[in-house]
This record gives C-alpha cells, structure tokens and sequence, in this order.
C-alpha cells in the first residue's frame, strides 16, 4: 500500500495540459461572469437566473480542483514554492469575479419573492436551489456595493490575511530552551503526552517563558483582526462578530445560547474528572495544567497501516456498510498520506474534491490507538464530503456547526466499541480517559475560548488590549471554566497566542461549533443506539441536507430540536458512566 496519496485525479503536474486548459478557462469564466454581471438589465428574471447559475456552478467546480491541487501539494511539502506562488494567483483570479458576483447577488436578492416562487415552481433548476436562493437574499442585507466588496477583499491580503500570517509565522519560527535545547513551539507542546511528569512540567514551563518572546507582536496581530472584524461588521449591519458567524452558521442564537447552558450546568460533573485525574497522579488541588494531557493507562499495541484498515472495516462493516466500502476505496485507491516526513504539516485533515467525488486525508501515523481513532476520525469527514457530493455544485458547502458531526460520530462509534470490548484494567483506563480528555477539551476549553473572544470583542472596540490585559482576559475565561478542576496557579494565560482560531479575519468565535459539533454527534449515537440500522437513513438524509438547510432544520431530520436544552444536557450526561468508571478504575471514588 502506498503511504502518500496521488493527486492524479485532478493533475499530473502544472505542466499537464489538463491543468493548462483549466486555468484559462477559469480566465474565460471570468470574463463571462463579469460580462453577464454587465448585461443583467438586458434580460429577464428568469433568464438571467437561469445564465447565472450554471456558470456559478461551472466556476465552483473548476476552483475546486485548481485550488485543491495547490493547497493539497502544499500540505505535503510546505517547501514546495510553486504551489505557495499558484495558490497566490489563484486568489488574484478568483477575486477578479467579486465585484460581478456581488452584483449579480444583489440582482438576485431584488426579485421579488412571490416572483421568486413562481419561477421556482417551473424550473427544475431553481426548486433544486431554492434554499441557496433564500440565502441570497438574506445575505443580501449585509452586502456592501460591489466596489467595496473588492476593495475589501483586496485590502483584507494586506491587513487581516497579513497579521494571521504574521502569528502562524510567528509561533512556527520561535524556539523554546527545553533543558539547554531549542524547540519549536508545536515540538514542545507535544511533550504535554510524554508519559513523564517531570518532561510535562518542564515543557510547560519552556513553554510559557517562550511565548514572551513574541507575545508583543502576536497581540497587535489579535488587536489588529478583531478591530478589522468589528469595522467590517459595522459596515455590514451586523451588531458584533458572534452575530455575523451565527449568520454565516445559518444558526440561530437560541440553539447557541441552549448549548452554552447545558455546558454551564454540566461542567461540574468535568471538573470532577479532572479533581480525580490529579488525586490519581499525586496532586491534592486539582490538575495541574501540565498534567490534562498525561497519559493513563496502557495501550500500547501497535498497528500497520493494513491493521488499521481492518480495524476499522471490521468496525463500520458491522454498523454502516456503504461507509466501509467509501472507507476501502480510500485505503485502496491513495486518497490517504500516512505518515510524517520533512516538509509535511503535523496534524490531520480532510479535503472534499467534489468535482471529481473524492476526497484526501492527511495524517501522521504512527501505528497507535489513537491513530486510528484519528483516521475513523477523518473518514468520517470524508463520509459526510460523500454524501453532499450528491448535491448540485452550490449545494455543497455546510457551515461550521456541523462540520465536526460525522467526523466525532466515527470517534464515538470507534471508541464505545473499543471500550465495550476492553478486558484489561489498564486498557479500559486509557480508553476511559482518552475518551474524557478530549471531551473536557470541547467544554471547558472550547467554553473559556468562547468566554475570551467574546470579552475581547466587546472592548477592542474602545481599547487596545495589550499582550499582559489578553492574559488577564485568558486566566479569567479558564477560571470560570475548569473551576475547582484546575490548580489556580498553574493555569495557561498565552492560549490566546498559539490557538490559530482566533486569527481568521473572515471568521470569528471559530470555538462554539466544536462543542456543537461533539455534543450533536453524541446524541445522535444515542438515537443510533436506541433505533439501530432504522436511524442510519435518517442520518444519512441529516448529512445530505446540511448545506441546504438551516442548522436547526437539518437536526430535525434526526428528529432532534438543537434549541432545546434538555438534548444539550442529554449528550451531556452520557458521559457520566464513563466519569464514574475513570474514578474507579483509579480508586478515586
């Protein structure tokens, strides 16, 4: 099996007369997109819809592969500098459609609705996107004129765009002294999993000390995205950025305001995890920081790349067979990058390509557990890339709430199987708290990122925060969190420097849908639990619908309403069996 995936389906290469063609013809489609932009007035409503839409379809796709093969080629070699200076042109040329695309919107957003309907019900094509034009026109309200649209785009490569990459260089660069050795940062946060304690403290330590070499800087790059994401949000009508992302969500502040709730009322019950994770490694106040990621237990087997395949065959075999068989192909056919080499990013991820219905994951595997888990993980976002690959080109974009669904699905489906099954104490205590660590990171986490972004947001507004308030505003955020779970004094006051989330300027409060995301999937493996094979269409059609539907309107397809507390408190609660067998299998009880 080849460890690296093939991006030959899309390209051999940038001299292939595929690709060549390709981008001139993103350049014709320009040109058409701009000249009907030009002419609308000379047709009518249903015409120029009907204009509209295929080429709107024909760019999406075409961007599609183009973009991908850059950024993918990229994302496997970060020296490849062709692909670096090709992903920079591609943005040129796709920008070059936003002042007509904006304008061709506008258009849309001014047909009347009863005209709307009517055209609708007589073309096949617009009942297909009927949802995407009702977005239209909501979106509509919060469009600028088509000169500042491009203005803002373009200005954005230099402001917004130009801090978040002054952070990403910023915390890829900087050293860390780790005893008498320079680290990059991401090397010594890694040893937070080391089974030492002594190697845990003293990399969290190396690593605070670290960020005061660039917490300066890193702070006017945050000061500088949020103040651009408050102007832009005032410019477009928008009361704040959490206002806008629950827009774009298609979401509405009730589900919101239910999950935070449901997390708030629930979040003693983690902190009782954590109190009873730090009594088993000898620490009478609560964790330490630099114990949450402490390994427990054991599982040490390892597995080949051939082994996880029918781990998690044998796996989904049993509960989704057209999901194994998409799981097969993608071992089979080099949809996947194992394993880590010089130039690769770190991490894992996945990359839809609709146009050619495919996708490819990148991982670095190392033949653990938790690699597999990781890779059920991925499959699960390429499962979800599956099931809207039927739709229409403009129906395929889902938005980032549920995002993380079929991916933290799978987890759920891998590791309550895997725990079910276990007969070893130390086995069951490494599933049980792995199980717990990265539940309590989407709650008390992702719950104080919310908290800090949120505050920041309200003051950036009237202040500058420098880098030593940002910290205060962090500390503060992780008390209300973890709680009593945490030791006071050993809480992490620079989260808000190495969290990339923060430092998207088209894309605040990028911490909520991960909470959604987990909590959603959980209860819906609880109505997969109770219904059995009866839920899986159920799901499925769930999957298909996100990008045509709101949040809300989706769920209900599973027959869940996400702006009710009590499935929050639900999904929720489902953990705490797990809590109670963690403390006894530590004798924490």
């Amino acid at each position: 099996m080849n460890g690296e995936w093939s991006l030959n389906a899309l390209y051999s290469g940038y001299e292939d007369p595929a690709y060549l063609a390709d981008e001139q013809k993103a350049d014709v489609l320009g040109e058409q997109i701009n000249a009907l932009a030009d002419t609308l007035e000379e047709r009518n409503e249903r015409e120029n819809l009907l204009a509209a839409l295929p080429l709107l379809e024909q760019e999406a796709d075409l961007y599609d592969k183009l973009f991908n093969f850059s950024a993918l080629r990229q994302e496997a070699n970060t020296a490849d500098e062709k692909s670096a200076s090709r992903l920079g042109s591609l943005s040129q040329k796709n920008s070059r459609t936003t002042k007509a695309k904006t304008r061709i919107f506008s258009y849309i957003a001014r047909i009347p609705e009863s005209e709307m309907e009517a055209l609708i019900a007589q073309e096949p094509l617009l009942q297909e996107y009927r949802y995407y034009l009702q977005c239209i026109r909501e979106d509509d309200r919060y469009l600028l004129n088509g000169d500042v649209e491009e203005a803002l785009a373009k200005y954005g490569m230099s402001g917004g765009d130009a801090w978040a990459d002054l952070q990403a260089y910023l915390t890829s660069s900087v050293k860390a002294d780790y005893q008498g050795k320079p680290l990059t940062l991401s090397a010594v946060r890694n040893l937070a999993y080391d089974a030492d304690p002594e190697v845990r403290r003293q990399a969290y330590e190396a690593e605070l000390a670290c960020y005061e070499k660039i917490k300066d800087a890193v702070a006017f790059s945050l000061n500088s995205i949020k103040m651009q994401a408050i102007s832009e949000c005032e410019l477009r009508g928008f009361a704040s950025p959490l206002e806008k992302t629950l827009h774009e969500s298609r979401m509405r502040r009730e589900t919101l305001d239910a999950l935070l709730e449901a997390m708030q009322e629930y979040m003693p019950k983690f902190w009782e995890y954590l109190r009873a994770k730090g009594r088993a490694l000898g620490h009478a106040d609560g964790l330490p920081w630099y114990d949450l990621f402490a390994p427990m237990g054991s599982n040490g087997k390892k597995y080949t790349v051939e082994e996880a395949e029918a781990y998690l065959l044998q796996v989904f075999g049993a509960f989704n067979p057209k999901m194994a068989e998409i799981m097969h192909k993608a071992f089979r056919e080099e949809w996947i990058d194992f394993f880590p080499r010089e130039g690769k990013v770190g991490g894992a991820f996945c990359a839809g390509i609709p146009a050619i219905r495919q996708f490819r994951i990148l991982t670095n595997f190392d033949g653990s557990f938790n690699s597999i888990t990781t890779l059920g993980h991925e499959l699960g976002h390429g499962y979800h890339d599956f099931m809207v690959q039927e739709n229409r080109p403009l129906n395929r974009s889902y938005s980032m709430p549920v995002a993380e669904t079929a991916s933290t699905f799978n987890e759920n489906v891998i590791l309550e199987e895997a725990l079910e099954k276990a007969e070893d104490k130390e086995e069951q205590l490494a599933l049980a708290e792995g199980e717990l660590m990265e539940v309590t990171q989407i709650i008390c986490d992702i719950y104080s990122r919310f908290l800090f972004e949120q505050e920041v947001c309200a003051r950036r507004k009237d202040e500058f925060l420098f880098a030593d308030q940002l910290c205060e505003l962090m500390l503060k955020a992780q008390r209300q969190a973890y709680g009593n779970g945490i030791a006071a004094d050993t809480l992490h006051p620079y989260m808000w420097v190495c969290k990339s989330h923060y430092y998207g300027p088209d894309l605040a409060f990028y911490n909520f849908p991960y909470a959604f995301g987990g909590l959603f999937a959980r209860g819906l493996y609880a109505k997969y639990r109770a219904e059995g094979k009866n839920f899986l269409p159920k799901y499925d059609a769930m999957l298909r619908a996100t990008p045509t539907a709101s949040v809300e309107e989706a769920a209900a397809i599973c027959g869940v309403d996400v702006t009710d507390k009590q499935f929050w408190l639900s999904s929720l609660q489902s953990y705490t069996p797990t809590i109670e067998l963690f403390k006894q299998l530590t004798g924490q009880c």
